[in-house]
């Protein structure tokens, strides 16, 4: 009886104690990524999700604050001491290798989700991950709370080198052989194709995060120049009627975008200025028969 009083015990203890604790299908974890494809040096960004329908409070960081409202309505809502961890394994799917982390930076900010709530947070797999070879990869989100380990489902994205179309050198005369290459790559993206600027460095080596400069027509070719003083523009037709013009700041310490800006094609630039001066001075273009715009 005794041993059987002590059986009954302990099982209803254990039923108590698992009544608190978060249950798998309380807390889930997700992660999408912005493309399947990506080009070799691109930051590779995703957006973890995470729901809580448990009865704790899910976060990270140590004391963290939670906000509501915006702007002027903004007020502290509350404030907690959340201590879980968020992470995200990366294996390299060729040899089921799992990544070493490289960095020793949080892959998303402090945060804290309330029960019934949820949050979506930025992530760079590339930023603590070295995605510098062309392959496949697979990415699985992971948030350990209460020492139970939530798993969400597996990404499948490739690395790629990219298809060039253009490139150029550039020399530091303050640094002896030192050389940086640039790449113009393009490859299909959001129903299109998008351009890239790759850049790599020799002596010593080393290879910079590479840019999406957005949508191009390879109707004309990509041009990559560079200046003495260490401008470097890129030009590529964005549609039929327009360019883009991306400038960079290029040192032998630093690779900096500066912006980008539209440029009107040539061809449809005039045709505009002509239908203005025919508008503004009322005459006709029937009465012109020798212009061949209309």
């Amino acid at each position: 009886m005794r041993f059987f009083a002590a059986v009954v015990f302990a099982s209803s203890f254990l039923m108590a104690t698992f009544s608190h604790a978060a249950s798998p299908s309380e807390i889930s974890v997700d992660l999408k990524l912005d493309a399947s494809d990506f080009i070799i040096g691109e930051r590779v960004r995703a957006v973890l999700d995470i729901a809580n329908f448990s009865p704790d409070v899910v976060g990270i960081g140590g004391k963290v604050r939670v906000w509501a409202g915006e702007g002027e309505n903004r007020v502290l809502k509350a404030s907690y001491n959340v201590n879980d961890r968020v992470f995200i394994e990366v294996y390299r799917t060729s040899d089921q290798t799992q990544l070493k982390k490289i960095s020793k930076g949080e892959f998303v900010a402090s945060f804290a989700v309330e029960t019934g709530e949820g949050q979506k947070l930025e992530v760079f797999l590339a930023d603590h991950y070295a995605l510098d070879v062309a392959n496949r990869y697979m990415a699985k989100p992971v948030l350990v709370h209460g020492g139970v380990r939530y798993e969400g489902l597996p990404r499948v994205f490739d690395i790629v080198e990219g298809v060039q179309v253009g490139g150029a050198m550039q020399m530091f005369s303050s640094r002896r052989g030192m050389q940086r290459e640039f790449s113009l790559v393009y490859w299909p993206r959001s129903r299109g194709e998008h351009l890239f600027l790759r850049a790599r460095d020799t002596n010593p080596s080393k290879m910079w995060r590479t840019t999406d400069l957005g949508s191009v027509l390879r109707t004309t070719k990509p041009e990559v120049s560079v200046c003495k003083d260490g401008k470097v523009f890129v030009l590529h037709r964005h549609d039929q009627d327009s360019f883009v013009r991306s400038e960079f700041w290029s040192l032998p310490n630093d690779l900096e975008f500066r912006g980008r800006s539209l440029v009107l094609d040539p061809v449809t630039a005039g045709t505009q200025s002509v239908r203005e001066l025919y508008k503004d001075s009322s005459v006709k273009p029937k009465e012109n028969p020798w212009w061949k715009f209309w």
